[in-house]
C-alpha cells in the first residue's frame, strides 16, 4: 500500500485530504507540528508528499529544497499560490507536480495515482505494508520481520480487500461480493472459516488481534 504523507496548516483541508486518501486506498499520514519538520517528514519513508506553500515557521518551497536534498520522494505541491511563478518555483525546488486549489477531487486522485504508477515500478507495488506486515501479492505470502506464512487464493484476497480498505468497518457483504466478483465462490460459512484460519496463521507470527471483529458490522484491522 503506498504511503502518503500530507503536510497542510488548514485543519479542515488536511482532514478532507486524509479521508479522501484513505478511501482511495492509500495510508496517509498528517503532519501537524511544524517545528523542526523536514526530519519529521522523512522519518515517514512516504511514497508520496502532498506539500503546501503557506505553512508556520517556513515555507512549503524551502522544506521542498530541503526534502530534496535528502531524498528522491515524489513531491506534489497542493496550494492556493496560484500564478505561474509559484507554480515555476516550485518545480524548480525539485517538486514533481503542481495543483491549485480548490481542486477537483477526481484530477487530484488522478495525479496522484499517475505520479505513484511513474515513480515505482511495478514490482514494488505488488506489496502491500501495514504495521510491519507486508502483504506479497505475487507470491501469496505474508512477512513480518524474519516469518513467512503462506496464504490460499481466498485468504489473500481477503487480505488483499481488508489491506486496501484500512481505518474503516468493512461489512461482510462487501467482502463477499468482492471474492464473488473475482471468480471465487464465496458465502457467509465459507467467509467466517477464511477469516478463522487467518487469525490462526497471524496468531503464528504473533499478530493474534490483527483482524478485528465489530459485532454487527463486519472487520477492521
Amino acid at each position: 500500500m503506498f504511503k502518503i504523507v500530507i503536510v497542510e496548516d488548514d485543519e479542515e483541508i488536511r482532514e478532507e485530504l486524509k479521508l479522501l486518501l484513505q478511501n482511495s486506498g492509500y495510508e496517509a499520514k498528517v503532519i501537524a507540528d511544524f517545528h523542526n519538520i523536514v526530519p519529521k517528514i522523512l522519518e515517514e519513508q512516504a511514497h508520496l508528499i502532498l506539500l503546501d506553500v503557506n505553512l508556520p515557521e517556513q515555507n512549503g518551497y524551502e522544506i521542498c529544497s530541503k526534502i530534496r536534498a535528502k531524498s528522491n520522494v515524489p513531491i506534489m505541491f497542493v496550494t492556493s499560490k496560484n500564478s505561474t511563478i509559484d507554480e515555476l518555483n516550485g518545480m524548480m525546488r525539485g517538486a514533481d507536480d503542481y495543483i491549485e486549489k480548490p481542486y477537483n477531487i477526481p484530477i487530484l486522485l488522478a495525479r496522484i495515482n499517475n505520479l505513484l504508477m511513474r515513480s515505482y515500478p511495478k514490482e514494488e507495488r505488488n506489496t502491500i505494508e501495514y504495521q510491519g506486515i507486508t502483504l506479497e501479492i505475487l507470491k501469496s505470502t505474508i512477512f513480518y520481520q524474519d516469518k513467512q506464512i503462506e496464504l490460499t487464493k481466498t485468504e489473500l484476497k481477503v487480505m488483499y480487500y481488508l489491506f486496501t480498505h484500512l481505518d474503516r468497518i468493512v461489512s461482510r457483504e462487501e467482502i463477499i461480493d468482492y471474492l464473488w466478483d473475482n471468480g471465487v465462490y464465496a458465502d457467509d460459512n465459507s467467509l467466517s472459516v477464511n477469516i478463522t484460519r487467518l487469525r490462526e496463521k497471524l496468531k503464528q507470527i504473533g499478530f493474534e488481534h490483527f483482524i478485528e471483529t465489530k459485532r454487527g458490522q463486519g472487520y477492521k484491522i
